[in-house]
């Protein structure tokens, strides 16, 4: 008999999507739908966009105030987001 290397499907599409290069924007939409998720239903409803670029989350708000409370807690933030995807794609978050 001969020896059959068994993989699973889901280690054959991550490592196709690596190869190609498309983990990365994929995690990212992953992170940027998560958001709502993350910040809690209070703070989703004040925002307004979120999108990622340079490895920066960006989170549009429309309650300053609230913009002002969350700069604080930025760092919170980027480890809780990085660590739902299990990968560190982004360095920071801005609130505007």
């Amino acid at each position: 008999m001969f020896k059959r290397d068994v993989q699973t499907i889901k280690d054959l599409i991550l490592r196709n999507l690596h190869e190609q290069g498309l983990e990365t924007p994929l995690l990212q939409k992953r992170l940027v739908e998560v958001w709502p998720k993350i910040a809690g239903p209070v703070i989703a409803r004040y925002t307004l966009n979120t999108y990622i670029y340079n490895q920066t989350l960006y989170v549009r708000l429309s309650n300053p105030a609230l913009r002002s409370d969350l700069s604080m807690r930025r760092q919170e933030f980027t480890q809780l987001l990085n660590a739902y995807v299990g990968e560190q794609v982004i360095t920071d978050v801005r609130f505007g």
